[in-house]
């Protein structure tokens, strides 16, 4: 019966949560190796039009029911919410209804398979706030997996000099030493993360950082293989694996475990 069901699923759907100018955006171009904005589509298949360019999506547009997605790659379909931490109590309950409603739903291919929440690391002092503790806490999104991501790493950059300096170093003798220091700072941060939300009712599936997503070549390899390591239908695995361009061996790898 699983097999049938995984059969009928043409495109893996995915939801990005989180802040606003989170990033999230830049990820699901890097993923599909596109720089285009995506086309949105309503629930009926209906590409949307919009009055003003589609660059403003970026600024704030979001309908989380209409459909993202990439020419380069037609096999990713996404809904992105928007960044209810400044929102009302009403665009969170809509959120909710959207997540326990596609996580559910007996219209398979209207399924969301896995949701990735966005933490931006321009805001790394105040990582866990308010809008993720009650998303964690309220929302039970049943077998559909989240990832926690941490987004935008490379603000970190003038906290590592800044605490390379406390620690005496020069700015000539501490250039060697700034990649390092920002790698500690993500996984210090991360580690906090963790903490927080693990004493969520409903905590993350899993956990990652994400580097370098302002080049358009960045690579998703490790993005694609924790979201198909908390995936928990071999047949899903399968579809993500298929779907993804980021990596061969990706493919390689799953065809030889499975």
């Amino acid at each position: 019966m699983a097999g049938k069901y995984i059969e009928n699923i043409r495109r893996f759907r995915i939801l990005v949560m989180g802040r606003a100018n989170a990033g999230k955006t830049t990820i699901l171009q890097r993923v599909c190796g596109s720089t285009d904005m995506p086309e949105v589509f309503d629930g009926e298949g209906n590409k949307v039009k919009f009055s003003r360019p589609l660059s403003t999506f970026q600024r704030g547009y979001h309908d989380i029911k209409h459909e993202l997605a990439f020419q380069s790659n037609s096999g990713f379909v996404f809904h992105d919410s928007c960044g209810f931490e400044a929102g009302t109590a009403h665009q969170f309950d809509q959120m909710k209804s959207f997540v326990v409603d596609r996580a559910a739903t007996t219209r398979v291919n209207e399924r969301i398979h896995a949701i990735w929440y966005c933490i931006p690391m321009t805001d790394c002092h105040r990582t866990v706030i308010a809008a993720e503790k009650k998303f964690f806490n309220e929302c039970d999104t049943g077998y559909v997996p989240v990832i926690v991501l941490l987004t935008k790493s490379d603000a970190l950059y003038l906290d590592a000099i800044q605490e390379l300096e406390d620690e005496g170093l020069e700015i000539e003798e501490a250039e060697d030493k700034i990649a390092e220091k920002q790698r500690k700072l993500l996984d210090k941060w991360l580690i906090h993360i963790k903490h927080e939300l693990q004493k969520c009712k409903f905590p993350p599936e899993g956990y990652m950082s994400l580097q370098n997503m302002d080049e358009e070549n960045a690579d998703c390899t490790a993005l694609m293989q924790c979201t198909a390591n908390v995936l928990n239908q071999q047949g899903l695995q399968r579809l993500l694996i298929s779907t993804q361009q980021s990596s061969i061996w990706l493919c390689v790898e799953y065809a030889v475990k499975k």
